[in-house]
């Protein structure tokens, strides 16, 4: 589907030049003499090559249709990370590549959000949040009870973070999957 550049969002996927790319930035310019133009700043889907392009506002651009839907994670092996679609059971081999550091967050059941482009995953998007438990923490060291002070804990996960003097071994925290911070601990 052909749309006006100026139309397009952060986010949106492009077809360009028979590659796909997702829109990071865009910027309608409108100098005082010449012709409005819109940047686009662009990462390529299959390599994560930025790219920076300009075209008149009333340029046509190739929109590609994405499907996004939400996948359970089923398993990993050696092909890759393997999603289910629960409501019609197709499933989706994800390359190690694509997942990266998400892999961490990745157990048995978890509900993602699968972007697919012409019957192949190009995207994963994890929820914010995941629940984790903490395997190993420093001791609190007696004295050190100022709020806002913070330790060194391992995840079972085997991301590193910072958690509250409060939190010990063994206990269930939620964090934010983007960076692995702590946001609180876990209620169930």
């Amino acid at each position: 589907m052909r749309v006006a550049a100026s139309s397009l969002r952060k986010g949106a996927v492009v077809d360009v030049d028979g590659k796909l790319y997702v829109v990071l930035n865009v910027e309608n310019i409108h100098p005082g003499k010449g012709t409005p133009v819109t940047q686009l700043d662009m990462r390529r889907i299959a390599d994560g090559v930025k790219v920076s392009e300009r075209y008149r506002t009333t340029e046509q651009v190739e929109r590609a249709f994405v499907d996004e839907r939400p996948h359970n994670f089923l398993y990993s092996d050696g092909e890759g990370f393997h999603f289910m679609n629960p409501e019609t059971y197709d499933q989706y081999v994800v390359s190690t590549e694509m997942v990266g550091d998400a892999a961490a967050y990745l157990t048995d059941g978890l509900s993602v959000m699968l972007s697919i482009h012409e019957g192949n995953p190009i995207a994963v998007e994890l929820p914010q949040r995941a629940t984790v438990e903490i395997v190993e923490t420093e001791p609190v060291v007696k004295g050190q009870t100022a709020s806002g002070s913070y330790k060194p804990a391992m995840l079972a996960n085997g991301i590193r973070t910072m958690v509250p003097t409060y939190i010990t071994a063994g206990t269930r925290i939620v964090v934010m999957t983007a960076d692995g911070s702590y946001v609180e601990r876990a209620k169930d």
